[in-house]
């Protein structure tokens, strides 16, 4: 057999595999370094390699790496939206604060002269309020009342007072409108009013008033004054309920009043005063044959003079 020389690596892996010929083997053993080969043979018989769990350590493995989040690439469409979202919100908020109605209000014993938009003079008695819009106002000069109230109104377009018990129209003018609790009284001391109430229109000129009862025409006749008492811090009823008056004196005064075994549909025509409660009492009670007490804490009783 051919002794040629063999590569020294591939003869030593098959003599460790015991694969090796005998011409092989003479061939190794004549190399210098065959005892080193014997020795290192020797020493690692008592290796123990276990077997391999390739499926167990893919496990392990994949257990301890923490997986990565993929990032995203972001949404056009949620961009606009969210674009969208904030711009409508600016918009309702300009949308809001531009169309907000504007309010005056009164309390007890109090009056309050202002200006509308358009230069009108607006004088609002106690206890009263009025509503309207500023940004409108050059569209419609229109606002909502509660209570009572003097305008003078300076020429132009339709103005209008709406209150639960009618709407008063005017091109220019002044006049009075009260409008509490199912009364409807309007008084025209220049040019001419239009009153809607109840499917109904009446025009009012210069120097006539109204007075409208639970939508009723009570009476249509001329006024005897240049302009409403109340300015003059007096109040004036024309055949109104006792029961109304008594609350217009409440707005006037600060007290509490009791009526008791009064008969419910006593009315009254007359006057009382802002200035002084038991001068505006006398004013009241005497001509309906009341008698009226101001108690220590300044409450005010008021009762039949039979009553007793």
């Amino acid at each position: 057999m051919n002794t040629m020389k063999m590569d020294k690596d591939h003869l030593l892996h098959k003599w460790l595999n015991n694969e090796a010929s005998p011409e092989e083997l003479e061939q190794l053993k004549a190399d210098p370094e065959y005892a080193s080969y014997v020795h290192i043979a020797n020493a690692s018989k008592g290796f123990d390699v276990s077997g391999m769990n390739s499926e167990a350590n893919f496990i392990a493995i994949s257990n301890k790496i923490k997986p990565v989040r993929q990032l995203q690439k972001p949404n056009v469409f949620s961009i606009v939206w969210k674009v969208a979202a904030v711009f409508a919100l600016l918009l309702a908020g300009y949308y809001y604060t531009t169309t907000l109605d504007t309010s005056v209000k009164t309390e007890i014993a109090q009056t309050e002269t202002f200006s509308l938009p358009d230069g009108s003079e607006v004088v609002l008695n106690s206890g009263s309020k009025i509503t309207y819009n500023k940004k409108n106002w050059d569209d419609a000069r229109e606002l909502s009342l509660d209570g009572e109230a003097y305008f003078k109104v300076n020429k132009g377009s339709k103005f209008s007072v709406k209150t639960l018990e009618g709407t008063v129209s005017v091109l220019g003018t002044q006049f009075n409108v009260f409008a509490r609790d199912g009364l409807f009284t309007v008084a025209c001391y220049e040019g001419l009013v239009s009153v809607a109430f109840h499917d109904t229109l009446l025009k009012v000129p210069a120097g006539n008033k109204i007075q409208i009862e639970n939508g009723k025409l009570v009476f249509n006749e001329p006024s005897e004054n240049p302009s409403p008492i109340w300015l003059t811090d007096e109040s004036h009823f024309e055949n109104a309920p006792l029961r109304m008056v008594i609350k217009e004196l409440k707005r006037k005064y600060l007290v509490n009043v009791s009526l008791e075994n009064i008969d419910s549909t006593k009315r009254f025509t007359g006057t009382f005063t802002h200035k002084n409660l038991d001068l505006a009492l006398k004013s009241i009670c005497e001509p309906l044959q009341l008698n009226y007490k101001i108690n220590n804490n300044g409450a005010v009783t008021i009762d039949a003079k039979n009553s007793k």
